[in-house]
């Protein structure tokens, strides 16, 4: 099947879906697809019990030979991830720096140690033991939140101005090092070789700072290009080639894609944006990416619904799936709360703000994606069954129910401090 007619297809859904979505369920857009596309995937696998296997054996195989991990990691992600951080405001981020790098730095490497602990010694119990290694690939994969989903959240959330800031900038970044660490663990998995913390350490630096450092690079590349012209047309060109260009020599320097597409963002975002464009080009820019933004949302959450056709479940990975769910977010509230109580001497935190960010921690279609980067195994099999439940949870339960808590948490810090708003900073 070729590549371009499944992605015809799958468009077409997603606008069918959206539609649907719009129209009747009203739900937010994102969720709403997904849970759509959810719906009508388990409906193909139930009507294959009754013979009727012909659209599930054209879901699975054009979902195979799309293949949901390349598709995100080298279509995708770049694109999300430089939208996303094209529209943070470098200033308030940099109000936010220090908590911004103990959550994506420190609250990463402790998530992926708490977590995989945890899950190794609960599959022990269940019979299911796996080898500790691939634990910790699953604390990786599944310790940063996604700036796919929690940033398209944070929009309708409103939440205080510095606590979107935190979790936005987090997830932007934490994305970047989670993926980092996740290679850096698979490497040691499936090379067999003995742990070397200088070999370990070298790799990291060179996938996240030599990330960083080529984002800032490519950033001030483009921020020169655009700032010798005015035509919208032509500079939005060049914020294309940033991107796809960009993210593939990252990639083949072996340096970090996500965390380069995220710094270069942040450079347009506001000094390009100040410095370098006219009104005009402004405003197309920023329509221009909002939509592809929207537009690739779109696509991600569909795929994601889409992709349980082609996951293995068994009873007992449904079982280790639920039981992981409350740790996953039982670290995530240790894995936040210990760098934020850190701070708290140097630095003043919105009313709530532990409890916002552990259910605001979104994980979504990057962890499924790692989790299918794993070489087949039967290992990496309960890992990705557990992780999509996990994921599925999160965008679901979390995702719809984290305006609710922002409300609350404002509403009884309202009334406690009488009207008092000004403890929000």
């Amino acid at each position: 099947m070729k590549v371009l007619n499944i992605i015809a297809t799958v468009v077409s859904i997603s606008a069918v879906f959206s539609y649907v979505n719009h129209r009747f369920i009203k739900l937010p857009t994102t969720i709403g697809l997904m849970i759509i596309a959810l719906l009508c995937s388990l409906a193909l696998i139930v009507l294959s019990h009754f013979g009727v296997t012909e659209l599930q054996g054209f879901a699975q195989d054009a979902l195979e030979e799309l293949d949901f991990s390349q598709t995100l990691f080298h279509g995708m992600l770049s694109f999300l991830l430089f939208a996303g951080a094209l529209h943070i405001n470098l200033n308030d981020l940099a109000k936010q720096k220090w908590v911004i790098f103990l959550l994506a730095t420190f609250g990463v490497v402790l998530s992926t140690f708490l977590v995989g602990a945890a899950l190794y010694y609960c599959l022990l119990l269940l019979d299911m033991g796996i080898p500790f290694i691939y634990c910790l690939l699953f604390g990786a994969l599944i310790s940063p939140t996604d700036p796919i989903a929690v940033i398209g959240l944070l929009k309708s959330a409103e939440a205080p101005k510095s606590l979107s800031t935190k979790i936005a900038g987090e997830s932007l970044f934490n994305d970047g090092i989670g993926v980092v660490i996740f290679l850096v663990i698979l490497s040691l998995a499936t090379s067999g070789q003995a742990f070397d913390a200088s070999q370990v350490g070298l790799l990291f630096l060179k996938e996240a700072v030599g990330g960083i450092i080529f984002g800032l690079i490519l950033g001030l590349l483009g921020f020169v290009l655009l700032k010798d012209i005015d035509n919208y047309q032509v500079e939005i060109l060049i914020t294309l080639a940033m991107v796809m260009g960009g993210y593939t020599l990252a990639t083949a320097l072996h340096t970090s894609g996500p965390l380069a597409m995220v710094v270069a963002g942040l450079l347009i975002g506001n000094q390009g944006r100040v410095f370098a464009m006219s009104e005009k080009t402004r405003q197309h820019l920023d329509n221009f990416w909002e939509l592809v933004d929207e537009f690739l949302n779109a696509i991600l959450f569909v795929l994601i619904g889409l992709e349980i056709i082609v996951i293995t479940f068994t009873g007992s990975a449904l079982l280790a799936a639920v039981i992981a769910i409350p740790i996953v977010l039982l670290v995530r509230f240790i894995s936040v709360g210990l760098p934020v109580r850190m701070l708290r001497k140097f630095q003043s935190f919105s009313p709530h703000a532990i409890k916002i960010m552990t259910w605001g921690g979104l994980r979504g279609g990057i962890s499924i994606a790692l989790a299918l980067s794993i070489p087949a195994s039967a290992e990496r099999d309960l890992i990705l069954s557990i992780t999509y439940i996990i994921v599925i949870f999160s965008i679901i339960v979390q995702g719809l129910t984290v305006k609710k808590l922002v409300s609350f948490c404002m509403k009884s810090t309202a009334q406690s401090d009488h009207g008092d708003t000004d403890r929000y900073h």
